[in-house]
């Protein structure tokens, strides 16, 4: 038997997880190794039973769909942080005022190019853009990032003028300025959510882990990573 947890997590999550789980060890505990991937994949991989994973982190809806097919382990469900989505221009760009959302609107009707990522924050996206009746008009101009590649990194190379990703994921990219959060009346906010994954030979120390995750204890590196305790 491994005395390694295995874990398995989407980009989201990487650094905050990292912190947390160098925290764990630091305490004695057992070794933990996450891989982060892009959430479909790390869902899809789950699902698929071919690797011996102990515990996987993801958005909480993507957990709840491992638990229903019963890939993931009843019960074991622990909400861990939620994370806010935010607007990104390049570092020299003018900021636009995305005070509330007739002028977020306005910003992106304006904007030479979209770029938001494949995870929930830009189905969210999606679905506002249509709401807001521009989805059509403004389709030629989207970039979407493609799985694993920030959309940091195209927003500092200049490739998308306007761009919309989880503040996490944003915080420590060179190059952009972080122009603020969505306003509240169309904020897209994403809880992240641990569980055991279902064969699992270590459901003691994994449900051990994601309590300590979910800890006050955890709290501080949760803010440090651009995140909040759920």
């Amino acid at each position: 038997m491994s005395m390694v947890l295995r874990g398995i997590s989407s980009m989201a999550t990487r650094q905050v997880l990292a912190e947390l789980a160098a925290a764990w060890q630091a305490r004695g505990e057992m070794p933990i190794t996450i891989e982060s991937v892009g959430g479909v994949d790390a869902a899809k991989r789950v699902a698929a039973g071919d690797e011996a994973f102990d515990v996987v982190f993801l958005a909480d809806q993507a957990i709840d769909k491992l638990i229903a097919s019963d890939h993931a382990v009843a019960g074991s469900k622990v909400d861990l942080m939620l994370s806010s989505t935010v607007v990104a221009v390049p570092s020299e760009a003018a900021q636009p005022d995305i005070s509330n959302e007739d002028a977020l609107r306005a910003a992106v009707l304006a904007a030479p190019s979209i770029g938001y990522s494949t995870g929930p924050s830009g189905v969210a996206l999606q679905q506002l853009f249509e709401r807001w009746g521009i989805a059509q008009q403004i389709q030629p101009r989207i970039v979407q990032a493609r799985p694993g590649v920030p959309v940091g990194s195209l927003v500092a190379s200049g490739e998308v003028a306007l761009g919309f990703q989880q503040l996490s994921e944003l915080i420590h990219v060179a190059g952009i300025a972080i122009v603020g959060p969505l306003p509240e009346a169309c904020a897209i906010d994403t809880v992240f959510s641990g569980a055991v994954v279902a064969g699992s030979h270590q459901v003691e120390a994994a449900q051990r882990l994601l309590a300590f995750m979910a800890s006050a204890e955890a709290a501080e590196a949760k803010r440090r990573q651009g995140m909040a305790p759920a």
